[in-house]
């Protein structure tokens, strides 16, 4: 077993997790491992950024006046803080389509502050206060650009979802038919494909970034746009206080990352001296997956990965000292136990 985290209460193991890691450099060869590097995974939204690309490449962001912190959105899986729905708003508002139009339902915000003062006023969510509700702004926008209608755009038949569908596998360097597709918790549908294959997107918006220019120079130009948005507007990625905001505002444009649900996460690395110092030829790509699913545990072992992959300096990883869990508290502010993460990458050939 791939046992990446224990987690101790007193001296006592109470749970341990299992966890798959995949590095792979610019040309896409697997750089290091953990547990199983293909791993077949339901990446959830972390495919999002795959998922805009094939909106960002429908022309809808020029016809409709979208701008980075609108791209931001579309990737995001924000708080429903009020800057987040009314972003959201205003998205629809640009592309005239309403509330009503999303096919993505209303639920209890990620965040709990939030939540806290929705029970104050006694507030029920609609649509657009979703957490994927800028996908979805961004998805009616992509149905509008390429002519096609806004009923059902997030049917699998639709024009717009056969677009994002070979869009998201062609970025992936797979066949269509390498990606499986289920329905995601905001009623869109969803990609499953092999962990590297998640680790070699990322890759590529960093490498995009980097300037790295690949046979299709417009893929990659979309794809800089998008590791732009994403870097620039880390806020409109989750929110106060979440994982990637932290992550991607302390390292200040050198990565981009984007957290899946069910615990998968992918970061893609500029390149820089320590990446050339791990063996990468330019850029990373970096995909994690818990395999029980638990996302707390999932940003202690991202967090602990970056710090031994040696990307950022000690500012950088003191900022997501936070979420390493290092001790454990109770309810009375006693200490009670730790998590201990260990992934002893393996260099590949």
């Amino acid at each position: 077993m791939s046992v990446a985290a224990t987690v101790y209460r007193g001296d006592i193991v109470e749970n341990t997790h299992i966890a798959h890691v995949a590095v792979v450099d610019t040309e896409g060869a697997l750089l290091y491992s953990y547990g199983d590097p293909s791993r077949f995974t339901l990446v959830r939204s972390a495919a999002k950024p795959a998922q805009a690309l094939a909106v960002v490449e429908s022309g809808a962001l020029e016809r409709f006046g979208f701008d980075g912190a609108d791209l931001a959105l579309m990737c995001g899986s924000h708080s429903s803080e009020d800057r987040h729905i009314e972003r959201a708003r205003h998205m629809l508002a640009k592309s005239q389509a309403t509330e009503a139009d999303l096919r993505c339902g209303g639920h209890p915000p990620i965040s709990d502050a939030v939540y806290r003062e929705w029970i104050k006023r006694d507030f029920i969510p609609g649509a657009v206060c979703s957490n994927c509700s800028g996908k979805h702004a961004g998805m009616l926008a992509g149905a509008r650009a390429i002519g096609a209608a806004l009923a059902d755009y997030h049917l699998p038949e639709h024009p717009l979802q056969r677009l994002v569908k070979r869009t998201v596998a062609d970025a992936c360097d797979l066949p269509d038919d390498g990606v499986q597709w289920a329905v995601d918790g905001c009623n869109l549908p969803t990609p499953a494909f092999p962990l590297d294959r998640l680790a070699r997107l990322y890759m590529k918006l960093a490498r995009a970034a980097d300037g790295h220019v690949s046979t299709d120079s417009k893929r990659d130009a979309a794809l800089a746009q998008i590791f732009r948005a994403m870097t620039g507007y880390p806020e409109m990625v989750a929110g106060e206080g979440r994982f990637c905001t932290a992550l991607m505002g302390a390292f200040e444009g050198a990565l981009v990352g984007k957290v899946g649900a069910d615990a998968s996460y992918a970061i893609g690395v500029r390149a820089s001296a320590q990446t050339a110092k791990l063996g990468a030829k330019g850029a990373l790509g970096i995909a994690v997956k818990v395999e029980d699913g638990n996302s707390t545990i999932l940003y202690a072992i991202v967090a602990e990965l970056l710090t031994k992959l040696g990307i950022g300096d000690d500012a950088a990883h003191r900022a997501l000292d936070g979420f390493r869990l290092r001790a454990t508290r109770n309810t009375a502010g006693l200490e009670t136990g730790r998590v201990e993460v260990t992934v002893p990458l393996v260099r590949a050939g």
